[in-house]
């Protein structure tokens, strides 16, 4: 059974930075695609960044220049390097698990993340 676990969200200021963290368990991570998306309330859910097998990393133009996504496959974690944070940065961070094994997305609970201006 896949578990992801999303952390590291929190509250600041415009401008400011975070640092979010996922760690898988049950699957072969390092053969699996990464990838964070965020909802905003009252929005749809929205792809942030992608990091693949093979450390190819690709992000949204919102946030091109400003975020990071990392992997650690030794510790099954992928990371999201968040800087010069917006007000419109402000939703639930997901992290999501693709398995090109059974072509199925898993997800994380999501942590919360609020920029104030």
């Amino acid at each position: 059974q896949v578990q992801l676990m999303d952390a590291g969200g929190g509250s600041v200021q415009a401008g400011g930075s975070l640092t979010l963290s996922c760690t898988a368990s049950g699957s072969r991570f390092n053969l699996a695609s990464m990838a964070w998306y965020r909802q905003a309330s009252g929005n749809e859910r929205e792809w942030v960044a992608s990091a693949a097998a093979g450390g190819a990393t690709a992000y949204g133009d919102s946030v091109k220049d400003r975020f990071h996504i990392s992997r650690d496959n030794a510790k099954n974690t992928v990371f999201l390097r968040m800087n010069s944070l917006k007000p419109e940065d402000t939703g639930v961070y997901y992290c999501q698990l693709y398995s090109h094994y059974t072509a199925t997305p898993y997800w994380g609970q999501g942590t919360q993340v609020t920029v104030s201006s």
